[in-house]
């Protein structure tokens, strides 16, 4: 199947958020491993929530704390003067490349609306498009109750409108299993020219599905991501309809 085929036409879903769990695994380079089979975190919707805003230090306030140590924050509006063009223009994207146990691959994310689904291939679904970081993000549901069906599912965040940003932004992607605690990973490393990022991994290893953090920033976009890990996808440029 070719990547521009199967494009997802129809009404946005409605899902359940989740409870929201009270402690948190913190992904690093020393760190970068878990499993949620071991944690009995291997059923139901594991939602993937991509949130970010703008460092305050690019806009003339001061510098706030890392959101992974004060998770709430982020919910806390600072007073802005006034927007500055480069705060407009960030419009980060979060998106899943898939490989399932069958060999079909494809990629879910806003760009050429590849919403995907939840209850059917790829049992990933993207829950809408985020373009101003707003206190919600951007989510990707991802049903592990097909779980065997998965081999390996690559998280990415990319920038859509071209401008290299990510030194200008504090992301944070979130994963919230069925059970237990989320499990965060920031992208707070400064490389102030790239325009995609791989961030997690997660992989059907023998019926063990593990989450392995990645956060390997690239120059380029999803095609260079897909070259880096071997996906062999097709991709075609593509463009959002304006907001």
């Amino acid at each position: 199947m070719g990547f521009w085929d199967g494009v997802w036409r129809g009404r946005p879903t409605e899902f359940d958020s989740g409870s929201a769990a009270t402690n948190a695994i913190e992904l690093t380079k020393r760190h970068h491993r878990v499993s949620l089979t071991k944690q009995g975190a291997e059923t139901g919707n594991l939602r993937v929530n991509l949130s970010w805003r703008m460092r305050t230090s690019d806009i003339g306030g001061p510098e706030r704390t890392s959101l992974l140590r004060h998770p709430m924050k982020m919910f806390t509006p600072e007073a802005v003067q006034a927007h500055t063009q480069s705060m407009v223009n960030v419009d980060l994207d979060l998106g899943c490349m898939y490989e399932l146990a069958d060999g079909t691959k494809g990629v879910v994310q806003p760009l050429g609306e590849f919403f995907g689904e939840l209850n059917e291939p790829p049992y990933i679904k993207l829950s809408g498009d985020d373009r101003f970081g707003s206190g919600s993000g951007e989510t990707i549901f991802i049903n592990l109750d097909h779980r065997d069906d998965f081999k390996r599912l690559l998280i990415f965040v990319y920038i859509y409108d071209q401008t290299p940003a990510f030194d200008r932004t504090h992301a944070v992607v979130t994963l919230y299993p069925g059970n237990g605690p989320r499990i965060e990973i920031g992208l707070d490393e400064r490389h102030p020219q790239a325009r995609s990022c791989a961030v997690v991994l997660i992989e059907n290893n023998n019926g063990e599905i593990t989450v392995q953090r990645e956060v390997k920033f690239v120059y380029g976009f999803q095609a260079e991501l897909d070259r880096l890990y071997g996906w062999g996808l097709q991709w075609g440029r593509g463009y959002k309809t304006k907001a």
